[in-house]
């Protein structure tokens, strides 16, 4: 598989793109006076619950204050009937002056302040890291049915030596499409990092 990485910099703009194959997989921009703030994971504190709109204010360290509604404080739904349940009361998940951990999904735009979930999820080159849930799926890019197994069965191996019951609590993964064709001791490599990585956010 050919992969290439090609970097762009000037004093304004840093730019990067991977390559894969000849073809364009991801690509990252980041501007000198406008860093975004997406993905960033924050400890908060919530200043203001507004039941009427099921969403509240919190406390991140920028100039205003950021938004979360109820539906980014549960857990996502995986079934038709968890989608059809209604969604709790804010009042009843969150108080002023309670402290929150959340991941940013939107910078902030004009008056409005960035957007919260406390679905956290942090990347790395195969996977995508859920800490809240027991999930390992595959991106629907990676087409190859034995390919699908075979990197799904690396990650469930990589998490049943270190849990041998089968009990794979906080150890939601996503298989990325750069993880076609990638080796097993990359791929558990990725997963030794990601959980270093959560390990010194939760300190």
């Amino acid at each position: 598989m050919g992969e290439e990485i090609l970097i762009n910099f000037t004093p304004m703009e840093t730019r990067v793109a991977v390559i894969e194959n000849g073809m364009l997989q991801e690509v990252y921009i980041e501007r000198a006076e406008c860093k975004g703030m997406v993905g960033n994971i924050y400890r908060g504190k919530v200043v203001r619950v507004l039941p009427g709109m099921q969403a509240a204010f919190v406390e991140i360290g920028l100039e205003r204050a950021a938004f979360i509604h109820v539906a980014e404080l549960t857990p996502a739904a995986s079934s038709a009937e968890e989608r059809s349940q209604p969604e709790p009361s804010i009042s009843s998940l969150l108080r002023e002056g309670q402290s929150l951990v959340v991941q940013v999904t939107k910078d902030p735009i004009g008056t409005k302040g960035a957007r919260l979930t406390t679905r956290l999820s942090i990347p790395s080159r195969y996977l995508v890291y859920m800490p809240d849930r027991d999930h390992i799926g595959v991106s629907q890019r990676i087409e190859n049915e034995e390919e699908r197994q075979r990197l799904k069965e690396i990650v469930v191996n990589a998490l049943d030596a270190d849990q041998p019951s089968g009990q794979h609590q906080g150890a939601g993964f996503i298989l990325r499409t750069a993880a076609e064709g990638a080796r097993r001791e990359d791929i558990e490599t990725d997963i030794a990092y990601l959980r270093r990585l959560w390990s010194k956010v939760q300190q």
